[in-house]
């Protein structure tokens, strides 16, 4: 059976994929294999990866809120756009989580003209540039212009020196180039021979940005089930960003004027993403 993806393009399907798009969510390959059990009766040749996405996602969220939220990861971290403000932060905040000090939409003169920095980070005495590339369409790759661009950027300001966190004298002397979706090969090739840092949705294996989220825990708001989309705009604009800022802020809910049901519903999601 073939089926439509994102970008119009018709594949095989790929079951095996599928189950492990479903086990990256936390959840057992037996759960999983019930989940395509489940919606196998309703796939028919050419649907689309989409609603393939949102049969599996409605049946996951069935079982555990929690893990459906995890599969909508993607999602959560796209619903951060559309102009991708939202995303620079969250980058800060797994930067920051890492043990880096994080500034964002930073103003500085280079030797030639003057930049808006995404993402400023400082560890120690070393200090980074960070620029985020957001994309809203799941398919859209980073290509090679994109690194070849941000490389010129960085050599305009990293022979100055500039008090990013008071009181300081910082050269910025490493540059990332942080993407929510994926990499082409050349822009792969290109940045790891010029020094650039690399991090996509799946890159590098170990340390790619859902393999940090995972790690520390760092969810953004945007991929639980229990708020609309709505609510979630609500929040972002207090800076309430990821779960740990919901269940840990004291004002967040206040702001959302839940009913006491869907407060608790939203407070068990997040704890048992939080406790994962």
């Amino acid at each position: 059976m073939k089926i439509k993806k994102y970008s119009g393009e018709e594949v095989q399907f790929d079951q095996e994929k599928l189950i492990r798009s479903l086990m990256a969510s936390g959840t057992t390959r037996e759960i999983a294999l019930e989940v395509i059990n489940e919606i196998t009766p309703k796939l028919y040749e050419g649907i689309s990866s989409r609603k393939i996405f949102r049969l599996a996602f409605q049946r996951l969220k069935n079982r555990s809120k929690a893990t459906a939220a995890r599969y909508n990861l993607k999602s959560g971290i796209k619903a951060l756009g559309p102009a991708g403000f939202y995303f620079e932060k969250f980058i800060a905040r797994i930067f920051e989580l890492e043990g880096y000090q994080a500034r964002t939409n930073v103003f500085v003169e280079g030797s030639c003209i003057s930049h808006e920095l995404d993402v400023v980070i400082k560890n120690g005495n070393h200090v980074a540039m960070a620029e985020c590339k957001f994309h809203s369409n799941q398919e859209i790759k980073t290509d090679v212009k994109v690194p070849m661009y941000i490389l010129s950027r960085f050599n305009d300001v990293n022979q100055k020196r500039y008090d990013f966190f008071s009181g300081g004298s910082d050269m910025i002397s490493k540059c990332w180039l942080v993407t929510n979706n994926k990499f082409t090969t050349d822009a792969l090739d290109f940045a790891n021979c010029v020094g650039l840092f690399l991090m996509s949705w799946d890159y590098p294996e170990g340390e790619s940005l859902r393999d940090r989220i995972n790690k520390f825990n760092v969810y953004p708001i945007t991929c639980l089930t229990t708020l609309t989309m709505a609510e979630k705009e609500i929040l972002l604009m207090q800076d309430v960003l990821t779960v740990y800022d919901l269940m840990h802020f004291g004002k967040a809910f206040s702001v959302l004027k839940l009913s006491q049901s869907r407060m608790k519903n939203v407070k068990q999601e997040c704890t048992q993403l939080l406790n994962r």
